[in-house]
Formats: C-alpha cells, sequence, structure tokens
C-alpha cells in the first residue's frame, strides 16, 4: 500500500483491519518542524538572560532568566521591582491546545542579590528543579536554615511541585558537604521522583559513590548529588565522584537522567583516552573532557562507564552538554576541531578550530559503544556546535551559539555569515542504527549576538531553544519580536514537528482484539486513535505516558467489525 498523510495531523502510522487482518500502511515521511512560539518573560528587562536555560515535559516548560532583578520569594509574588540585583528568575508555560500561555512565575524562597536563581532548569511531569549555583547559606541537607549567607557561592536546588494549576516549592536542597564556592546548584536533572544536581568547585578527593567528602584535597574537583522523594519528603541518596577524581577538572559540569541511569560530565578531564572505559590514569590531554556513566540498583549506584570520544583531543571540551534518553547519551564537545558536515564524517583533522561535535552512545546490556559522530552541515570554524545537547527517544537536537547565518526560520539559507554569533540549532533523527539531519532551525528573528540554541529541550516531538542575548522588549507569547531595545533580554522558541514518530506495531490478541504497540520517546503522552476511514472521525482510544523504557502498549478488545484505521498522535 502508498503511504497515507494526513494533513493537519501529526500522523506517525496507520493500520487497517480487513476481514481480521492487520495491513500496515508505510509509515509517513519527516514531518516538518515549524515554529509555534517566541516567548518571552512576564517582566521583560535589558541583561535579564531568559532562555539561558530551558526544559520541557509534554506540555510543560520551564525557562531560566538568571540575571532578574525582583527580590520577590515564591510563586507568582512582585515582580516589578528591581530590588535584588541578579537574583533570577524561572517561568513556567502551558500549552493550551495549539496556544501557549504563562502559568507561573518562580522566585526563590530566599531570594538574594546575585544568587542567580534559573542558572539551570530541569522539569519531570509535574516537578521542577531550579539551580542557583551562587546562593550562599551555610545549610547542608534538605530544608536546613537558608537565612543566613555565611557560605558565598555555595549553591541552592529548589523543587517546585504542581497541584492541578498551582505551583509551591516543596524543598530546599543543598550539598551533604556545602562549602563556599562550590557552586551547588550549576547544573540540575530531575525523572520521576530522583534529583541529581552537580557542584563542579566541591573540593573532596574522593572517587566513585558515597566516598569521604570532609577534606579539601582536590580543589575544584566536583560532585553530584543525587536526592530521591517519598511521598512529599526529600532525601539524599548518593554523594557521586569521579572515578579518577582529581583537582581543577569541574565534575559535575552537567547532569542528566533517565529513570535509573545518571550521566555526570567534566568537560575539563585530561585524559587522553577514547571511546568507552579507556585508560583514565592519563594526563596528557588537558581539557579534553569525560562523562561518567551511573547506574541504580534499588538504592544503590555504581558506576557503569566512562566516556571519552572516539578522537579525544586538548580543550575539545567533551562534555560541556549532555542527555540522556533511555539506553542513548548524546554529549556534546564544543571545542571539537575537524572540518567534517554531516554525520560520521572525517574526525582526523583539526582544520576548523572550535568548529564542535556531538556524539551519540547507545547500551546494550550493561555495555556501552559510541554509535554516532555528529558535525553541522555547515561546519566551520568557530561555530560552537554542541554547546548544547537535548534527546527525545529517537529524535536529538544540537545548539550552536556562534554559527553566524542570517537565516530565519526551518531549513533556511545556511551558506552565509551575515549574522555573526547569531547561532543555530540542528535536529537529527535516528532509523534503526542510523543518524541523519532533518532540519536547521534559526530564530525567526535571527540578529547577531543573540547566541540562540544556548539552551535546548525536547520532549517527544517539540522542541524549546534559548537565546539569552536576544534584544527585543516584548512580553510574554508572540509578542512584537522586531525591535532590539532591552539588550539581552533573552527569548526562547518553541518548535513542533520534529522528529519520526513512533512505528505502530499491531498483533491479534486472540480473543478478536488487537494489541497496539510502539516506541515512544521517555515520558511523553501519546494518543492511540481509532477511525473508520483516513478521514476520520477519529475517536480517542487512549492517553498514555510513554515510560523511560519507551514501550507503549494498549489493547484494543472490541474493534469494529469492518475495517478500521488506527494511529498514533502527540497532543
Amino acid at each position: 500500500m502508498k503511504p497515507i498523510k494526513l494533513t493537519g495531523k501529526i500522523v506517525f502510522q496507520l493500520f487497517t483491519l480487513v476481514s481480521g487482518i492487520g495491513l500496515a500502511l508505510m509509515q509517513t515521511s519527516h514531518a516538518q518542524p515549524v515554529q509555534r512560539a517566541y516567548l518571552k518573560a512576564s517582566n521583560t528587562a535589558s541583561n535579564h538572560y531568559f532562555g539561558r536555560s530551558v526544559a520541557i515535559s509534554g506540555d510543560t516548560l520551564v525557562i531560566g532568566a538568571t540575571l532578574e532583578n525582583s527580590d520577590a520569594t515564591g510563586v507568582n509574588g512582585d515582580q516589578g521591582n528591581n530590588g535584588a540585583t541578579n537574583s533570577g528568575a524561572a517561568y513556567v508555560f502551558v500549552r493550551d491546545g495549539t496556544n501557549w500561555v504563562q502559568q507561573a512565575y518562580l522566585k526563590a524562597s530566599n531570594t538574594g542579590s546575585n544568587d542567580l536563581f534559573g542558572q539551570s532548569v530541569a522539569i519531570s511531569g509535574n516537578t521542577i528543579v531550579v539551580g542557583a549555583h551562587q546562593e550562599s547559606s551555610s545549610a547542608t541537607g534538605v530544608n536546613g536554615n537558608q537565612s543566613d549567607n555565611s557560605a558565598t557561592n555555595s549553591g541552592a536546588a529548589y523543587v517546585f511541585v504542581r497541584g492541578g494549576t498551582n505551583w509551591s516549592q516543596q524543598a530546599y536542597l543543598k550539598a551533604s558537604n556545602t562549602g563556599a564556592g562550590d557552586t551547588f546548584g550549576g547544573s540540575v536533572a530531575v525523572s520521576g521522583d530522583t534529583v541529581v544536581v552537580g557542584a563542579i568547585f566541591e573540593d573532596s578527593n574522593a572517587t566513585g559513590v558515597n566516598g569521604d567528602q570532609n577534606n579539601n584535597n582536590a580543589i575544584g574537583s566536583g560532585a553530584a548529588y543525587v536526592f530521591v522523594r517519598s511521598g512529599s519528603n526529600w532525601s539524599q541518596q548518593a554523594y557521586l565522584k569521579a572515578s579518577n577524581t582529581r583537582a581543577f577538572i569541574s565534575f559535575g559540569g552537567e547532569v542528566t537522567i533517565s529513570g535509573d541511569t545518571v550521566v555526570v560530565t567534566t568537560s575539563l578531564e585530561n585524559s587522553g583516552a577514547t571511546g568507552v572505559n579507556g585508560n583514565q590514569s592519563d594526563t596528557s590531554a588537558f581539557g579534553a573532557g569525560a562523562a561518567y556513566v551511573f547506574v541504580r540498583s534499588g538504592t544503590n549506584w555504581s558506576q557503569q562507564a566512562y566516556l571519552n570520544a572516539s578522537n579525544s583531543e586538548m580543550d575539545d571540551a567533551f562534555g560541556w552538554s549532555a542527555a540522556v534518553s533511555g539506553d542513548t547519551i548524546v554529549l556534546g564537545a564544543n571545542g571539537e576541531d575537524s572540518s567534517a558536515r554531516g554525520v560520521n564524517g572525517n574526525q582526523s583533522n583539526n582544520n576548523a578550530n572550535n568548529s564542535g561535535a556531538a556524539y551519540v552512545f547507545t547500551r546494550q546490556g550493561t555495555n556501552w559503544s559510541q554509535q554516532a559522530y555528529l558535525k553541522a552541515s555547515n561546519a566551520v570554524r568557530d561555530e560552537s556546535f554542541g554547546d548544547s545537547v537535548a534527546l527525545s527517544g529517537d529524535t536529538l537536537l544540537v545548539g550552536a551559539i556562534h554559527e553566524d547565518s542570517n537565516a530565519t526560520g526551518v531549513n533556511g539559507d545556511q551558506n552565509n555569515n551575515n549574522a555573526f554569533f547569531s547561532g543555530a540549532a540542528y535536529v537529527f533523527v535516528r532509523n534503526g542504527t542510523n543518524w541523519s539531519q532533518q532540519a536547521y532551525l534559526k530564530a525567526s528573528n535571527t540578529d547577531a549576538g543573540d547566541l540562540f540554541g544556548v539552551s535546548a529541550a525536547l520532549s517527544g516531538d517539540a522542541a524549546v531553544i534559548g537565546a539569552l542575548h536576544e534584544a527585543s522588549n516584548g512580553v510574554g507569547v508572540d509578542a512584537d519580536q522586531s525591535d532590539n531595545s532591552a539588550a539581552n533580554a533573552g527569548a526562547a522558541y518553541i518548535f513542533r514537528g520534529l522528529g519520526n514518530g513512533p512505528r505502530l506495531a499491531l498483533t491479534p490478541d486472540g480473543s478478536g482484539g488487537y494489541i497496539l504497540r510502539f516506541n515512544g520517546a521517555p515520558e511523553v503522552p501519546y494518543q492511540v486513535q481509532r477511525a473508520p476511514s483516513v478521514t476520520g472521525p477519529w475517536e480517542i482510544l487512549a492517553t498514555n505516558t510513554a515510560p523511560i523504557s519507551g514501550l507503549v502498549e494498549f489493547s484494543d478488545i472490541n474493534p469494529p467489525p469492518a475495517q478500521a484505521f488506527y494511529r498514533t498522535v502527540q497532543p
């Protein structure tokens, strides 16, 4: 049968049932990504850096503005003053149909000048985590005394939860070994009831999991902390260090989590190892970078792998950005230097300094291997491809903040350098084990210096991309973006239609019904729909959120006796 494409719908796979036999129609071709919204803060002002961090889960996203200045505390406070310079804020937006609206304005419970609340953000369902890596209390653990400022730049993280449409702060997280200058909260991640927080300037010389944290014998070595929730109560579950802890490697620069798998990176690690589980005692390549994979069994964590680039070299900054989804990891190296373009090109030269690269690793059982080496389709020197990465199922997004074209929107002309450091993002999709570039994304109001792609997040077919130096003075959703009167105010852009979508499989259940299965993007909601013809009307049979494994299963126990069509749709 020929492929069928339904206009106006996100159609991934269709089946027709004739005389009780399921006949598969071929999967539709790649969707064409489109920009759906342009987001600004509700209190836009110059130098707020709205878009410094972004995260998305289903129909909810959160955006950090690290240099926002109000002295409000908590949720939906007074944002109309500048009483706490560079205190920072985070903004929650939700999708209603095709429209995005701001749902909440988040501040720390102990707002202070220069805390940089919003430096990092993460979301999973109804839980948001916001990092403030320059917060200065000396508290330790969960919900300690946050009223002093005796540990300058020790850092903190704040957990917010949603009930209905209302957000409230649930926890105030600090390191178990809080120290001045540790910058706990510079990176955060959340998956379900587990939160991970990085502290790149933590100083102990411990290695591995739950080592001795009560010394400062490896300055700037860095650490990561795992917290878990039981009911509404949080507690620290693990203290993670590199297996080759050394001073000044800044372990914890990025943290990311998917279920029971955590990845922690250090873009300053200096081993010359390549690939998986190489020699980590070598110190011949300062700033080459590395990533460390930890897994949980029950309540116990252990390191599963030590990852390096396949062309590891000094100052490549492998691990500058990181994302994990199920059994796939992507790691950005914004200082990588090859002049290759596209997928799996020649990585053995250094003809394009700081062009950047991204590396995909996959797991079989407990073993990791590199699956792909990704470069921009217009790779040239100094573009910083890999400055941000995001991953959802078989869709991957890579930001390049120093890309220079003046193109706008999707798949524009990338072969000019007329908008210096405007930034771009690149969408890649996987079929089987093969990756290909699907789209080249630019802001709808591309301008020099905006740094579009400084942050990126994916959830199913939806992406949000930050541009912290964007300069319009617009407020809210889809405001006027044509002026540049608010320098470095920042913006974020939402795109839909990324990726291939899941492949739907249908089998008889032996009782007259049918079982439908597909691998979706973890933690993304999908609808299963049925219709008597390809033109509809479409009936929603179920809405299921894909688990961490991605596998969604639905049983249609009462299919119609005549033909029927099935499809999956991301709402």
